[in-house]
């Protein structure tokens, strides 16, 4: 919950490497970089991924601003 209220941001439903901006992802984009990791990553949780999603924002200066979702999705699966 907490990571949504602190996320947002606008990009083509097609474009998997569009930047996030200003430093979050609205649900939507949100609902899709979950969906995308859960079936790279089938064995973990969901709060695994969260977990992981948050701490990908830690590591970038707490802010997901200027990451591809690709990036994201790299960086992410490096920590699960």
């Amino acid at each position: 919950e907490n990571f949504l209220q602190k996320t947002s941001a606008p990009f083509s439903t097609d474009s998997c490497d569009a930047f996030i901006s200003p430093n979050m992802l609205n649900l939507s984009s949100f609902t899709k970089l979950m969906k995308k990791l859960q079936e790279i990553h089938p064995e973990a949780s969901r709060d695994k991924i969260v977990d992981a999603l948050l701490e990908v924002r830690k590591n970038n200066k707490g802010i997901l601003n200027g990451l591809s979702i690709n990036s994201i999705v790299e960086r992410t699966s490096v920590i699960l």
